[in-house]
């Protein structure tokens, strides 16, 4: 556990026109698109970013419940946090992404090194837009499948379908 290279944060990459849509905002995009504090303290890194697919990693270690195995809040953290940033994409400049329902299936236990999360689209509309997350081991082995779906408000929060309790 000596590496430092291990706990070195990749730059997230993302499409040409994506960058010079928010560069024209004086916008950084790595932190308008992370995880946020939760995810900064749970070591997601997201390295891969658009509205066609997003790709983030997490240790298992630091993110695990009483028994030594990956905890699944953990995993479904990552999952809204990677659904969460393609729905942010897909909506634009103008939408915010805020999350209405997400669904985790926990397929096998995990104790030790990272976790891979891909997110790809299902639907992509106008006020919703629902991502599948799929979380592997380093095996490459089914940790857990997520499906996130996110209301996309007015980024002024004059959005009409805006919720009641939002």
């Amino acid at each position: 556990m000596g590496d430092n290279t291990a706990n070195e944060q990749p730059a997230a990459t993302f499409p040409k026109e994506i960058i010079d849509e928010y560069a024209s905002n004086d916008i950084d995009l790595t932190s308008l698109f992370s995880a946020g504090d939760l995810g900064t303290r749970m070591g997601v890194r997201v390295t891969e970013a658009s509205a066609d697919r997003v790709v983030a990693t997490m240790p298992v270690e630091g993110n695990t419940q009483p028994y030594g195995l990956l905890h699944g809040g953990a995993s479904a953290v990552l999952a809204e946090t990677l659904g969460s940033i393609g729905a942010m994409m897909h909506g634009g400049r103008d939408k915010v992404a805020v999350g209405v329902d997400l669904n985790c299936t926990h397929h096998r236990a995990v104790r030790s090194g990272l976790v891979t999360g891909v997110a790809t689209p299902v639907h992509r509309g106008r006020s919703t837009a629902t991502y599948e997350i799929v979380i592997t081991d380093e095996r490459d082995k089914r940790v857990c499948t997520a499906r996130l779906t996110c209301l996309l408000r007015s980024g002024d929060g004059s959005a009409s379908t805006t919720p009641k309790d939002a």
